[in-house]
């Protein structure tokens, strides 16, 4: 089963949106559940200054924008 990235993000986030878009460009095939920072007052709290922020689920590992696609390919072979 393929492993699904966590994204905390927001409605009307333009980093978030460069941060979608460098991830599509990274690894296309990468699965991307979108988590809003609204939705949730301890995600709100753990993450309004930070986002976009992309986690491996069930982990602690995050990666907190800026990044780019070295550090993202990266971050993404922590969990091959």
């Amino acid at each position: 089963m393929a492993l699904i990235y966590n994204l905390y993000s927001t409605d009307g986030c333009h980093l978030c949106e460069q941060a979608l878009a460098l991830i599509a460009q990274v690894n296309p095939n990468i699965k991307i559940n979108v988590l809003d920072i609204m939705d949730d007052p301890v995600w709100l709290e753990s993450f309004q200054i930070r986002i976009p922020v992309l986690e491996i689920p069930n982990t602690s590992i995050q990666l907190d924008w800026p990044f780019d696609a070295e550090q993202l390919s990266q971050f993404l072979s922590t969990n091959d």
